[in-house]
This record gives C-alpha cells, sequence and structure tokens, in this order.
C-alpha cells in the first residue's frame, strides 16, 4: 500500500495550497470577528476564480462539473483545505452538502438530481441534513420522533430536529423521518425525505449557539421545526424504510471527509504552534522553543498527526477496496483517534500561544470551540470504541469457545 500523494494528485494538492494560503488565509481575520454572511459576496467571487481554475468541487464526477478525484486522492486535496475554516466552502466540498450530493448522486431520481443536485453542484444552493432531535440521544438514532404520515400522495411531517449544520440559508433539507412505525425491525422504520425550506411548516427556529457564538449561514447549526409540513412522496430518497441504511453509507465516506478535514486543521495548528514557539523569547537569551515542556508537545504532535493520517488513508483504501462495510471497524478507528488527536494539537497550540491563543487574532480558538463536537458528531467517541473492542474481543471469544 502505497500512500503518497498519487502523481496525478500532487500539482492538483499544490494549486489548492497555494489557493488556501494566497486567497484565504488573509480572509481570516474578517471572518473570525465578523459572521460568515459578511463575506458571501468576497466568497462568491472566489468560488468563481475556483471554477475558472478547474478546481471546482474535486469530490465529484466531472459530468457533474468536479474533479472526478476518487475518496483518497480526495483526502489530500481535503487536508489542505481543511487547513482554513473557509477551505471547503469556497470549493464547494463543504459538510453537509458533500455528503447530500453523494446521497442524490446515488439514490435520487432523475427528478431529484436535476431539481437538486445539479444546482447543490454547480454551487447555486446550500442544503442540510436533519437528522438529530433534541428529545432523544444522537447517539441512538433509530429512537426518532419526527414522523411522516402518508395523505394521498403527500407526507405529512411532525418533528422537531436540530444541529441541522447550514440550516440557515439552505434551498432545502434531507429530513430522517418514521414512516413505517409498525414495522418489526426497528432499522426499517425512518425514511429519508427532500423538504425545501421554504415548504410552509418548516421553520429555522434558531441558530444554536456553540460556546458563545451563534453563527450565520453556511457557518451555523440550526434548530428546525416541522408542523404538518406536507411534502411530495415522491421526494423520498429511495425506498421506504431505508433511511437508516443510507445514512450509514453516508457517514462512512463522511468520517473520512471530516477526519481528513482535521488534519488539515493539525496541520495549521501546529505551523502556528511551531512558529509561535521559535518568534517568542521568555527572556533576553532563552526562546520558548527553548523549554523542553514545548519540545515535547512539539515532538508528540508530529508523529501523532502523521499516525492519525496514515490511519485515515488506509481506512480510505479499504473503504475502496471492500466497501464501507468491510471497512467499518477501521472507519470507527479513525473517528475517535483523528478526533482527540485534533483535541490534543489544538489544546498544545493555545497553550504555546499563552492569551494571544484565547483570542479571534488566530483561528486556534475557533476551532476549540466548534471541533470540540468533533468526539460527538457522527457517533460519539464511546461508541466507536465499542464497535472496534467489540471487533477485537470477537476473534478472543471465538478462540475460547472453540
Amino acid at each position: 500500500m502505497d500512500f503518497s500523494i498519487p502523481p496525478r494528485v500532487e500539482p492538483i494538492v499544490r494549486r489548492v495550497r497555494a489557493f488556501v494560503d494566497e486567497a484565504l488565509i488573509p480572509l481570516e481575520p474578517r471572518f473570525l470577528n465578523g459572521s460568515f454572511r459578511s463575506l458571501l459576496p468576497v466568497l462568491a467571487e472566489l468560488r468563481a476564480q475556483v471554477k475558472a481554475a478547474g478546481l471546482w468541487a474535486p469530490h465529484l464526477p466531472q459530468a457533474y462539473g468536479g474533479l472526478g478525484l476518487s475518496l483518497t486522492e480526495f483526502a489530500h486535496v481535503s487536508e489542505e483545505l481543511g487547513r482554513s475554516p473557509l477551505g471547503h466552502y469556497v470549493f464547494n466540498c463543504q459538510a453537509p452538502d458533500v455528503g447530500n450530493m453523494e446521497l442524490l448522486m446515488h439514490y435520487g431520481t432523475e427528478a431529484q438530481k436535476r431539481t437538486y443536485l445539479e444546482p447543490l453542484a454547480r454551487g447555486e444552493i446550500r442544503s442540510c441534513f436533519a437528522m438529530t432531535e433534541p428529545e432523544y440521544p444522537g447517539s441512538n438514532p433509530v429512537l426518532m420522533g419526527t414522523t411522516a404520515v402518508k395523505d394521498g400522495d403527500d407526507y405529512v411531517l411532525n418533528g422537531h430536529k436540530w444541529f441541522a449544520t447550514g440550516a440557515d440559508g439552505a434551498h432545502f433539507a434531507i429530513v430522517m423521518a418514521v414512516t413505517n412505525p409498525e414495522a418489526e425491525d426497528r432499522h426499517r422504520r425512518a425514511s429519508q425525505i427532500i423538504v425545501p425550506c421554504d415548504t410552509p411548516g418548516f421553520t429555522l427556529v434558531r441558530n444554536i449557539s456553540i460556546m458563545g457564538e451563534p453563527g450565520s449561514d453556511h457557518a451555523s447549526h440550526g434548530e428546525i421545526r416541522l408542523e404538518n409540513c406536507r411534502v411530495p412522496q415522491e421526494n423520498r430518497l429511495g425506498a421506504e424504510g431505508e433511511g437508516f441504511r443510507l445514512a450509514q453509507i453516508r457517514l462512512g465516506p463522511g468520517r473520512i471527509h471530516h477526519c481528513m478535514r482535521w488534519i488539515g486543521i493539525c496541520e495549521r495548528a501546529f505551523d502556528l504552534m511551531c512558529t509561535r514557539a521559535a518568534s517568542r523569547k521568555m527572556s533576553s537569551s532563552a526562546w520558548l522553543a527553548d523549554q523542553q515542556a514545548v519540545q515535547h508537545w512539539i515532538a508528540e504532535s508530529r508523529a501523532a498527526i502523521d499516525g492519525a493520517r496514515l490511519l485515515v488513508l488506509h481506512a480510505a483504501w479499504k473503504m475502496e477496496q471492500e466497501g464501507a462495510y468491510a471497512a467499518r471497524v477501521e472507519i470507527s478507528t479513525i473517528k475517535f483517534v483523528v478526533a482527540n488527536v485534533l483535541q490534543q494539537v489544538l489544546d498544545r497550540a493555545i497553550q504555546v500561544h499563552g492569551a494571544l491563543g484565547m483570542t479571534d487574532d488566530t483561528p486556534l480558538a475557533y476551532w476549540y470551540r466548534h471541533e470540540r463536537a468533533g468526539r460527538i458528531y457522527d457517533g460519539p467517541d464511546e461508541v466507536h470504541k465499542w464497535v472496534v473492542a467489540r471487533h477485537v474481543l470477537g476473534k478472543y471469544r471465538d478462540a475460547g469457545a472453540a
């Protein structure tokens, strides 16, 4: 297995890195000290530049205007984009749109692709994904209160969702709702339904404040109410009762995307940490970089980031070779490993920056606020550790029984 950057992707990675350095990082102070919405005109111009440069939507097939990169190829690009909180949006491969595009590509009808996928791929609209509910544990999504009841040719949806990323300004939501409450298999009770956000009864209640920051537009997490919200049954994605299966299919590549974005954040935080250590004097003759504790943080961070990257690339490679189900243990492993490496590296970088690290003069505090959720969303660490441990112990139990 060779996890070096493939030759055909090397020039793409170099161009992406240059764009992030030259066009996006200089914009970060405006983003960190303002709002995402205030930057939309500037970001629209940058998105046009990315399109003109042939770097648009690297995850999408060329038929939809993308670069057609494989999962492992896109992983390298995603890492570069992760170095700025603006990266994935400007290249139109941001969550949750990237997962929704994949769902629509593989399971959407031709009409759904024309209406929702194609404008999403062109960057003309945004979307959100509404699964988590405040009244039920997100770690057990089969417990769900949102319902979609048939009425003629329609579904009528009622329910309460939250942490729908980017709901503010989204054109449509893909909503998980119970359609078959009597199904014996509890994993066959829910379906995924496309709900335009201007449908009567669909209400964005608020942008949820994240450690004191409510966010705006794409950079937000919304609370949603669905009250007698009526949409055609033809808006259902896939067969009735397949909602959980589609969610798992969506989450497999999604965890790869998140993990490589996190590694990009780690690299940027590491660079900021080392730059600060090498440029900050502790006295007339001693530098911060001379302190043994700082040197240990740098060495441990370097080793952890490099190890995490190899784990993610291996998981992506196995998913491509054998499918998401065969790679499920590897996917669970990277989910909790990389989320924890990210938290450790960010914490060390903030410590090295001292009081500056607590401010929004660098992106460290922004990432510390928002990426702490990495240990919770897409399945909390504890669930993924249970998956891995159960797999490992199964071999020993089988041997003991024999």
